[in-house]
């Protein structure tokens, strides 16, 4: 089921707040875990019993850990909870991978597999890792109540497309939480801007980059205009749905983490990578980076560490050497910062915002590719490669059309509106519209959803 959709927003959100207010406080976990495994079931019905078997797995797995912590047990259960978790994750999210890529280096013919992606595998098996890691480190108590943990881990806010919530975070809330009208109201103010930045952003510019995908009249400008609509595509898309997740979350008492903090405003790699999918690169330097050493250590063994994080978060994204090069791509980068490239971009603050931006569209084009060749091919045309015009009428036409998209979206993406309505006098004056204006952007969500337009999130397949 779709935050972005008719069934979602005027059936299934109303009838599980109705019935999660009237249940007593000692039930509502009970009616949110529910509630999650039939917003789960509507798309995936099969996968349902996996996802529960995984969460059994943990919650076992947890106790054990916590009730032999002091002998070598304890290690033991931590080394079988983490293979459990990532055998599941590696066979349906890489067996076919790991099968094609077998018969390409040895001639075989292995047969696929042709294993259905369980949607948010990545993000719940991430979840119940940093659990059972989290309790064998004495960071948190192993839950005892399995619905409190089932409902962490399947609470449909951020189920299938995160942020990734860490049970440590939410430990508390799980117990004891309130939910006044304010949370409420903050929780449907976020709900609706998130449905704002999806349906009336990120899908207009998706539709643009199908548009040039199909075109056959390509040029250069072309190219550029396709990388920027991609990658703020991209933005919209999934900082859409973290606003949705956070704001569900607020309304049902629970503080989710911001998952992006104005990434393109960054001075540098390593800046954009701590504003973008926080909850991410946070997973990745507790449980990877840090475990291996992080930058404590001798410089070939941090040049390693690095490699070795940034070539897992590429995996994570997806089955394909694409996203295996994006990330390798972005660790070279923030090697080059670590080692010299800093201290040179630290001098202009506009030659450091260029820097970024550069890098940051050429990643995405590579995230979007197919193949590497195709990634090799866009990019080279975007510097002049191969025999495209400048520019021709076909970019004209579609740079006149979604210019004022372009505008929206790239003000919508820096803090610059945000610290016009914080900070000037006509801006806090205009937050008294702010109740009228959210209802005039559900109207306009809910014509171009009862349109009946498919949109998937980006962030689904992965």
């Amino acid at each position: 089921m779709l935050f972005s959709s008719i069934p979602f927003l005027y059936y299934f959100l109303p009838a599980v707040l109705l019935l999660y207010f009237l249940s007593p406080k000692k039930l509502r976990n009970t009616t949110l875990f529910l509630s999650s495994l039939v917003f789960y079931a509507w798309g995936e019905p099969i996968y349902v019993f996996l996802m529960l078997g995984t969460i059994a797995c943990g919650y076992f797995f947890a106790l054990g850990i916590e009730k032999y912590r002091k002998n070598a047990a304890s290690r033991v259960l931590l080394i079988l909870s983490v293979t459990v978790s990532l055998s599941s994750l590696l066979y349906f999210k890489y067996a076919d991978f790991f099968i094609s890529n077998i018969n390409a280096a040895t001639g075989l013919s292995i047969p696929l597999l042709g294993i259905a992606l369980p949607i948010g595998i990545s993000f719940y098996t991430f979840q119940i890792l940093s659990y059972t890691v989290d309790v064998y480190r004495g960071d948190v108590p192993a839950q005892r109540n399995p619905i409190n943990l089932a409902a962490y881990i399947t609470m449909f806010p951020q189920l299938i497309a995160g942020p990734i919530v860490r049970y440590i975070d939410v430990e508390h809330s799980l117990s004891d939480r309130t939910s006044s009208s304010e949370d409420f109201a903050y929780g449907a103010r976020r709900l609706i801007l998130g449905l704002s930045k999806k349906i009336l952003i990120a899908n207009q510019l998706g539709e643009l980059v199908k548009i040039f995908h199909a075109s056959q009249d390509k040029s250069v400008a072309f190219f550029w205009m396709y990388a920027i609509a991609f990658t703020l595509h991209v933005y919209f898309d999934f900082s859409g749905y973290s606003d949705m997740a956070i704001g569900l979350g607020r309304i049902f008492g629970f503080k989710f983490m911001e998952n992006f903090n104005y990434p393109f405003i960054s001075k540098s790699i390593s800046e954009f990578w701590r504003r973008w999918h926080i909850s991410l690169g946070s997973w990745f330097r507790d449980y990877v980076y840090i475990p291996l050493g992080g930058n404590r250590v001798k410089k070939g063994r941090f040049i390693f560490n690095i490699l070795v994080v940034w070539c897992l978060t590429g995996f994570w994204h997806g089955a394909e050497w694409t996203f295996a090069v994006w990330g390798l791509y972005f660790a070279v980068l923030l090697l080059a910062e670590k080692l010299f490239l800093g201290r040179y971009i630290d001098k202009n603050r506009i030659v450091a915002h260029l820097y970024v931006f550069l890098f940051v569209l050429i990643s995405f084009v590579i995230f979007d590719a197919k193949t590497l060749p195709d990634a090799l091919s866009y990019i080279g045309a975007m510097f002049g490669a191969g025999e495209y015009p400048l520019a021709n009428a076909e970019f004209f036409y579609y740079l006149r059309s979604y210019a004022p998209l372009f505008v929206i979206a790239i003000v919508g993406a820096t803090p610059a509106l945000k610290h016009f309505i914080g900070k000037t006098q006509l801006g806090r004056r205009l937050t008294l519209l702010e109740a009228p204006v959210l209802c005039i952007l559900l109207i306009l969500i809910t014509a171009y959803l009862v349109d009946g337009s498919f949109n998937p999130f980006l962030y689904f397949r992965f």
